[in-house]
C-alpha cells in the first residue's frame, strides 16, 4: 500500500468512527425478567390502591 492510500483510509476510519458515535441507538435498555416482573407487581399494586381509593370516594345516594 502507497503512503497516500495509508492516510486517506486512516482519515476515513476514524471520519466512520465519529460519524457513527454521533448516531444514540433506538435500541430501549435491557431490563431483566426479574426487574420486569418487580414493575408488573409494583404497578399492579399501584393501580389496585387507586381503584380501592375511587370506589371509596363516590358520593352515595
Amino acid at each position: 500500500m502507497n503512503r497516500t492510500k495509508k492516510i486517506t483510509l486512516n482519515f476515513k476510519k476514524k471520519a466512520k468512527k465519529a460519524n457513527a458515535k454521533s448516531y444514540s441507538s433506538n435500541k430501549l435498555k435491557y431490563i431483566s425478567k426479574a426487574e420486569r416482573d418487580r414493575l408488573a407487581e409494583k404497578e399492579s399494586t399501584e393501580t389496585d390502591i387507586e381503584q380501592g381509593a375511587d370506589i371509596g370516594s363516590k358520593p352515595v345516594f
